[in-house]
This record gives C-alpha cells, structure tokens and sequence, in this order.
C-alpha cells in the first residue's frame, strides 16, 4: 500500500528507468528554431543551468550533467527513494555539478532552497502534470515563475485529450478497483487491469468501442509493472487539453512554440489536405493545436515554451537551422527513406534521399546537406526529417572532446549490466557532442563500459559468455546473433561521437 505521507502519489514503487531525447537541451532548441523562436544555444563559457522537475531516478538530468560538467543540473522529486537513487549515481560517478533534492513541488517555490535555487536556462518535466494535484500544478508554476531565465525553455509533457478520452473510463476502473485490493501499487495495477480485461471480455462498451482503451488492455501484460503502478495509480491522474496547459503555462508568462517531436510541426505529414484545410481557418496557435489533436491521436504531447520568445522571420529562422549540425545515431544499412505518419506513407525524394544518405556519413551541417541538391528542400524540411525519424541527433559541440564526467558516467551505467536479458527501458549513455545524452539499451551500454575500460571487440565470446549467465544454452547462439549485430551497426557510432576511444 502506499505510503501515508505520499497523499495519492505512487510511492511505494519506484518509477522505470530511462532516457527521453526530447527532455535534451539541444531538442528544445530545435523545437524553438522550427517553431520560428529564437533560442540562443549554450557557448562554452556561460553559466548555464538546467533543472528537472518530476526526475524519476534521474537519468535525464544525469547524463546533462555528465556531458556539461561546466553546467549545473538540479533534479527535483517528491519521492526520496528516486532521490537516493539519483544521487547514489552521482556519487559512484563522482559528478560534483548536480544536486538531487527532495522537495513537495507545491511548496517549493518559496521555500529557501526554491528561493536560492539558479534560475534555468532549460527546464524539463516528463510525464509530471498528469500525475500530480492542482496544487502541485499552481506551485509548479509558480517555481517556473521565479526560475525560468528570460530566454529560456520549458519542456512539458503530458498524457493529452482528446486522445485519452477514450481510456478515462479504463483508468478509473483500474485505479478503483486498484485500491480496494491489498498489496503494493503494483499489484494493485494488476488487479485493477484484470477487472479492465473481464469487462472487455463481457462486452463492456466503452472498453470495447474505444480503441485506445481496446488496445491498452490488450497490450498492458507487455508493459513494466512499475510504468503502470504510476500510470493508472495515481490519485490525481487527469489528462489534459492543450490548450489548458498553455493557459496555466502563460501564468509563468511562458509562451507555447512548438513541439520537441519535430515530425508534428509539419502538417503536411500528420494531416491530410481537408483537415489542413480546416487547419487553415485559423491563424491562433492554440486553436491550431486543438484541431491537430482533433484530427491525429497525439498520447503524449510533448510541449516547448519559451519565457519571452522572440519570432523570426522565415528566413531567419532557415538561417538558424542551416548552421546546426547532425550527427547520425543509427548506422547507413540501418537508414530509412519512407516515414509512416498520421497523413499516410512519406515516401523521400530522391534529392531528399541523397541528402539522408550524406548525412549518415557522419557530421554535417545542414547547410553542406542542401548544397548537395540545391533548390530541393528546405532547412525546416531537412532536419526535421532528419531528427524527427530519429535517425540523426542535433550536436551542441559538433567537435567537442567527451569529458572525464561523461566516461565516469557512462561506466558506472555499463557496470551494473548483468544480462543481456535485461528489461530496463530506453535508457542511455553520456555523450558531450549532443550536449546530453545518447539513447542505448543496456546492452550498448554494457559494450561501451567495455571498450570504455580498454577491451576490443575480439572480446566478444567474453561477453556472450557475461551476458548469458542466466541464458539457456539452446538461446546462446540469439545472443551471438544480437551481441554481434549491436557491436557491428552501434560500435561506429559510438566512437563517431567520441564516447568509446578509436
């Protein structure tokens, strides 16, 4: 059961472990450069600070800290089993420029380490404003009130209506049934979700008729026990129309600009012509959003604003882009040229296709991709696709040199990898040259401790034997097959961005 003191949060279970690329820093920037905002990126002699609100076992802000040792990093959660967690990592890294706190967000705005607190030049919440009460939510904003430098952007996430309208209902049975039933929060889900599932069994229409609500069931048994302890437990879980959220954020005096999924700040790609049509009855942004959300299922919005944006032109802001440079993170065998988004299949032209192919090659500047086929595609165009595909990633220090903390890090992650079957979700790895982090399931990480602590890749039946300890011998030879293609497409980027040596 939960905690007396956790007043509705999950407590007694801690949240999954992971890395999400569009709380990085150089993510909001982009998502401010496409959105027409200007958004002046980090030079190396500036006093730059980062804050996490919501951190989980703050991975997020960890590999920040690690890949900007000149930077200070603060991660803020309720719950002091993640705190430890956090700061426990830190220590085993020795990273002296984050600081984990324990605080009640409700509260923390005027308290006297709220108050001492350096205000942010990025701040980041993932996942945060569903799960928490109204009075969190007003004294987040308040804390983004007082700590968001002007200048600076805020990153929200949140699960979004209307596309969660169809699994409120779900989530309330779940929840109800949840706590009428003994155990830890996670048990509770499962038997919450059981109930879920013998309703749709008997036909029960509003699990049945909605697909969402359809599909999350059918799909619950696949999920971490602990992502869905915190997804449907918690007392205060409410969805969230966009444009409430723009509404409580403009109390910060916070401006929406767009989204950090690139992708959906196209709507040639999430809309089809009519809707685009309807789209274009409209010049305000938020009834913009509100008829986007109508018309393609959006889960999880991923929100940036921006504390005192200041618009571009249009060929400003081409300008902005041409100078960023990408660097792949997938390998060029791996490359894909059709995108499958909400208006249909993309499929690249071939100029486009020419431009994509270069730029798996490794560092480029925008500008160097379009001189390659002039006149065939824009700035916007480009590294939207580029990083919306999640293919390529944006560089902060496109030359930069990885940093002592980020090794550290980055060995203390790939020590405690074990087995290859392993379940963590989405985390990663320290990378200076993205200015954050690098997604890498345990396995990649475990190779890069690996190369890290001197190995080469003739080690590999080393490894095998590592990662298999709790393997069947008969599944040895899927682990040969995995460990190999890993070591053969994810190696090269991994000494492309400098995180394992030459």
């Amino acid at each position: 059961m939960s905690r007396p003191w956790s007043n509705g949060y999950v407590a007694d279970v801690a949240y999954i472990e992971g890395y999400y690329v569009q709380q990085s820093p150089m993510r909001l920037a982009l998502a401010c450069h496409i959105g027409g905002v200007a958004m002046d990126l980090p030079q190396p002699d500036d006093p730059v600070s980062y804050l996490e609100l919501g951190c989980g076992l703050g991975i997020g802000a960890l590999l920040t800290a690690a890949a900007n040792p000149e930077w200070r990093v603060t991660a803020i959660d309720y719950n002091p089993a993640h705190i430890a967690a956090g700061a426990s990592l830190a220590r085993a890294a020795r990273l002296d420029n984050i600081h984990f706190v324990e605080a009640d967000l409700s509260q923390f705005a005027e308290s006297a380490e709220g108050r001492a607190m350096p205000a942010a030049d990025f701040v980041s919440m993932h996942g945060l404003w569903s799960w928490v009460s109204r009075d969190v939510r007003a004294g987040i904003v308040r804390l983004l009130a007082a700590k968001t430098r002007p200048g600076g952007a805020v990153h929200v996430s949140y699960n979004a209506l209307p596309a969660w309208q169809g699994a409120v209902g779900m989530q309330r049975i779940v929840y109800e049934a949840g706590i009428r039933s003994a155990g830890r929060s996670d048990l509770q889900a499962q038997t919450g979700l059981a109930l879920a599932r013998d309703i749709k069994a008997a036909g029960g229409k509003y699990l049945v008729e909605s697909p969402l609500a359809s599909d999350l069931i059918d799909t619950t048994s696949a999920m971490a026990a602990e992502y869905l302890s915190h997804e449907f437990m918690s007392a205060h879980w409410a969805p969230a129309f966009h444009a409430d959220v723009a509404a409580a954020m403009a109390g910060a005096k916070l401006d929406w600009v767009a989204s950090a999924n690139p992708l959906e700040n196209f709507n040639e790609l999430m809309l089809t012509e009519e809707q685009r049509a309807l789209l274009d009855r409209y010049d305000d942004p938020i009834m913009r959003e509100l008829v986007k959300d109508t018309c393609f299922p959006r889960q999880l919005r991923h929100d940036v604003f921006m504390r005192g944006a200041r618009r571009l032109r249009s060929d400003e802001r081409d300008a902005r882009l041409a100078q960023l440079t990408v660097i792949p993170v997938v390998s060029p065998a791996e490359l894909q040229t059709t995108l499958h988004v909400p208006a249909g299949k993309a499929e690249m032209s071939a100029p486009l296709k020419t431009m994509m192919a270069a730029a798996m090659r490794g560092p480029a500047t925008i500008a160097e991709l379009l001189a390659l086929e002039p006149g065939h595609s824009t700035p916007p165009e480009l590294i939207g696709v580029l990083v919306g595909s999640n293919q390529c990633q944006v560089a902060l220090r496109p030359d930069g040199p990885q940093p002592d903390s980020a090794d550290r890090l980055n060995r203390t992650l790939a020590a405690r990898v074990e087995s290859i079957a392993e379940a963590k979700t989405s985390s990663g790895l320290a990378s200076s040259r993205f200015g954050g982090g690098l997604s890498a399931p345990p396995l990649v990480q475990f190779i890069a401790g690996r190369l890290l602590s001197g190995e080469r890749e003739d080690r590999i039946e080393a490894w095998i034997e590592k990662l298999s300890a709790d393997i069947l011998p008969e599944k040895r030879d899927k682990v040969r097959e995995v460990v190999g293609i890993a070591v053969e497409q994810r190696v090269p980027i991994l000494r492309q961005l400098r995180i394992v040596p030459e």
